[in-house]
């Protein structure tokens, strides 16, 4: 796409929920996000490296977003004032082996904290399927991982320690009032800084991982619910192009857990080497396979720590549906393949146990997604997200706060029933709205 089409498209969407206002083209250096899709709109950055250097920076700016890792697509972390990276902010802070806790900086990522958790013996109940991405924007936007029975990664926080928009700094706990951590700890940026992230471990554990290919999606629909039932975390991985599953990714624990060493799973045969999500692509980014035992941070992710994950340069979509509805809406989804095909690195179908936290998408309910890797056509994908959107909408879909979609303000506040109360506690922390921007204006107050 030529530079003046790009600016042109980018000023007739950037009231919407996906791309960042583009009117910083004439700053340099240019910041963006991981995947080259978001060009922020500000390059003014802070990096205090102190809970009191965090202060003084809130103290001092009148409106101020709070950025991660950067793997957000959309513009939920953008700002056209200024930014403070958590980037510093990353290191162990205490572990109680008494009641199983951990202590961390919120820029600390997963793939620091998860090796000095095993070496002391302990592990995390879930991790997403990456490992490059930081604590307190993983659990503010609900990002999540996957087992049917097991929570998204903002479901093990058992404390927050928080800058607020005055430059105090407050502290919630699960132990002295949980209702109030549950409306917190997804936040989406609105309330506050995160600066120590206090989360429940559990003892170190043994994952192998086996991957099935070709699974017909005749018996995906036949036996959906015991399928991604077969393992502590199953992925299905499809391009709609067929009927069927391309990839099937079965995660057991060691002497707990089946170990699926069958040659055929539900119609899929095994594979007989590692493989990459896009069949097509190199292994050698992925955790090892072939039922190989590995500690749990080396085969619950599906890319390693030292490699760029996924594909790279594309785009990402996801959406939530409730586990009840997991047939209806692959179903209504494959329906679009032909039109999906040809914009598409690959779908990746997980579950997820419901939470207590108000603005999760798995709030009270048990939930399949249906997640899309996106080439990195942006015009194209705008295009078919209100297609899929709608296919959807029959099971109240909620999409990923940190990925791209469209679904309107007014049809986001009817799927979110503490969305109310939710603004009532921003409000009570961030009076002045420091820490809102458009994505919050729009998506949240419907105000854009």
């Amino acid at each position: 796409m030529k530079r003046k089409a790009f600016i042109r498209f980018g000023a007739t969407i950037a009231a919407g929920p996906l791309l960042a206002p583009l009117n910083s083209w004439a700053q340099a250096p240019k910041l963006q996000n991981w995947a080259g899709n978001i060009t922020y709109s500000t390059a003014n950055v802070q990096y205090p490296k102190s809970v009191a250097e965090v202060q003084a920076v809130v103290k001092k700016h009148p409106k101020l977003k709070t950025l991660g890792t950067r793997h957000c697509f959309n513009t939920i972390a953008d700002s056209k004032d200024d930014l403070l990276s958590t980037r510093d902010l990353n290191t162990v802070v205490s572990l109680d082996r008494k009641n199983k806790t951990v202590t961390v900086e919120g820029g600390i990522k997963y793939g620091k904290l998860a090796p000095y958790l095993h070496t002391q013996g302990f592990a995390l109940h879930n991790l997403a399927s990456l490992p490059h991405i930081s604590v307190a924007g993983s659990i503010t936007t609900a990002t999540h991982g996957s087992g049917i029975k097991n929570g998204n990664l903002a479901s093990s926080v058992s404390g927050l320690e928080m800058v607020i928009a005055d430059g105090s700094v407050i502290h919630f706990s699960k132990a002295t009032d949980a209702a109030k951590l549950n409306a917190v700890v997804v936040g989406l940026g609105a309330i506050g800084v995160i600066t120590k992230v206090t989360l429940d471990i559990i003892p170190t554990f043994m994952v192998r991982q086996r991957v099935f290919t070709n699974m017909p999606l005749a018996q995906v629909k036949q036996n959906f619910e015991k399928i991604v039932s077969a393992g502590y975390s199953v992925s299905l991985f499809t391009d709609w192009q067929g009927e069927n599953m391309s990839e099937v990714w079965i995660k057991s624990r060691v002497g707990t857990e089946k170990d699926h060493a069958e040659a055929e799973f539900y119609g899929a045969k095994a594979a007989t080497k590692n493989l990459h999500p896009v069949i097509t692509q190199s292994a050698e980014k992925c955790t090892d396979q072939m039922g190989v035992p590995g500690v749990w941070y080396e085969r619950l992710p599906h890319f390693k720590m030292g490699f760029t994950p996924s594909t790279g340069k594309e785009l990402q979509s996801e959406f939530f549906i409730p586990l009840h509805h997991a047939v209806e809406a692959i179903s209504a989804i494959s329906r679009l393949g032909k039109q999906i095909g040809p914009h598409l690195f690959i779908t990746e179908i997980r579950t997820i146990a419901a939470d207590n936290l108000w603005m999760s998408p798995c709030h009270n309910q048990t939930s399949v997604t249906i997640h899309f890797t996106w080439k990195p056509e942006t015009a194209a994908v705008m295009k078919l997200l209100p297609l899929i959107e709608k296919e959807l909408a029959p099971y109240n879909v909620r999409p990923h706060w940190g990925k791209i979609f469209s679904i309107s303000p007014k049809i986001l506040a009817s799927r979110y029933e503490k969305l109310t109360d939710f603004k009532k506690v921003v409000a009570s922390y961030d009076p002045k709205g420091k820490f809102l921007n458009e994505f919050l204006n729009r998506n949240i107050y419907g105000s854009i």
